[in-house]
């Protein structure tokens, strides 16, 4: 036992919590690529974006991955304001008002954006019109990729930013090492309290941008079937 496990008994506990945290963080971060990918998927071959697909890098920082994310998140902001944008220029004023009226029904406002779609790429497919009305309507680009950005810089900004991610195969003492070197009790303990900060709000931000994810897809796959 170390001697900092005797002078301060609690020490071994938080030490695990620590570790626990830690890869949960990672397991969220995880997904998140896996969620990115997938929209990017759908936007590269249904609205003819270019987006970059990402890879977690196991030799880089928890800061250096998100901002891997952030990248490409800021990119897929980048590409549905582009739709927006062509639809604002291709569309009449009052059809383009059609596509943010709640009280229109969906299936013309996505025979509208198809329309566009089939002018912007020469060909489009046919749910095209109804993935960019799915984006553009929902806020998952007016604020939940937003959110979650936000929530990206601050952990890549805060204590956690600097931990490499494979730092869970060294072993116990050497993830202390990394992540506290010799710190005392009370510094062990604001480490636990910043994990478990950040990750709920990160956790939580990061359901509602998965479940938006999820419905679009859906759209896509059962068009498809």
């Amino acid at each position: 036992m170390a001697l900092s496990d005797l002078l301060y008994p609690d020490n071994p506990k938080r030490r695990q919590e620590l570790i626990r945290l830690h890869q949960e963080l990672l397991n969220c971060m995880s997904t998140n690529f896996r969620a990115t990918n997938e929209l990017a998927g759908v936007l590269n071959e249904h609205l003819g974006c270019t987006i970059t697909h990402i890879q977690m890098r196991e030799s880089s920082t928890v800061k250096e991955n998100c901002d891997i994310i952030i990248q490409a998140m800021s990119e897929i902001q980048h590409q549905v304001q582009k739709i927006d944008s062509n639809m604002k220029e291709k569309l009449e004023p009052v059809l383009y008002q059609k596509l943010y009226d709640i009280k229109e029904p969906e299936l013309e406002k996505i025979a509208i954006a198809h329309k566009v779609f089939s002018i912007v790429l020469g060909e489009a497919t046919s749910t095209a019109g109804m993935v960019a009305i799915k984006l553009l309507g929902s806020n998952l680009i007016t604020f939940t990729v937003s959110k979650l950005v936000s929530l990206l810089a601050q952990i890549g900004a805060s204590v956690l930013g600097g931990i490499s991610i494979t730092v869970l195969g060294l072993g116990i003492e050497m993830i202390l090492h990394a992540i506290l070197g010799a710190m005392e009790r009370n510094q062990l303990l604001a480490a636990v309290r910043s994990y478990e900060k950040h990750l709920a709000e990160f956790k939580a931000a990061s359901e509602k941008y998965q479940r938006a994810i999820r419905e679009v897809t859906s759209l896509v796959r059962q068009q498809v079937q």
